[in-house]
């Protein structure tokens, strides 16, 4: 895999993100780590719409699950701890949520806004480790720029 250069997608993120609008910014958001990233096969938002509850937002991929309860699932526990959670085998996972079979490894980092969960994005591949520790705070780092940009609105 070729390296990534995070500060670079974080500038470009921060270039493409020139609305407001939370729905326009997660659309392009998702698009953007689908097409500047290798090896992943679904990228979207889960948004906390109602208490406990993680209803389908904006994606790039396969058809979605939807919706997730925060006791369920790689997406579930990022909501339920507020923490970024990195899977290197989605299968080791007891409550893993299959939405798509080719899903080998995951990487879920919840979308906080002074103390308040308003989603999380979540990012799968076909591919078992794909994500690295630098993926990690890279990603993170994405969210931040998505979250500094954007009105979240609250239900």
């Amino acid at each position: 895999m070729t390296p990534i250069d995070y500060d670079l997608l974080n500038r470009q993120l921060a270039a493409l993100l020139d609305t407001r609008d939370w729905l326009t910014n997660s659309a392009q958001t998702s698009a953007f780590i689908q097409q500047s990233l290798e090896q992943l096969n679904w990228v979207g938002f889960y948004l906390q719409r109602q208490p406990e509850i993680l209803t389908l937002g904006p994606f790039q991929g396969k058809p979605a699950c939807n919706p997730i309860p925060f006791n369920k699932g790689v997406c579930g526990a990022a909501a339920r701890s507020c923490t970024t959670q990195r899977v290197d085998d989605v299968h080791a996972v007891a409550d893993h949520i299959a939405c798509d079979a080719a899903s080998q490894s995951e990487l879920v980092v919840p979308i906080v806004q002074d103390g308040w969960l308003w989603g999380v994005l979540d990012i799968d591949s076909p591919q078992l480790a794909r994500f690295s520790a630098q993926d990690q705070a890279g990603i993170e780092a994405l969210v931040d720029t998505f979250i500094r940009q954007t009105d979240l609105p609250r239900p």
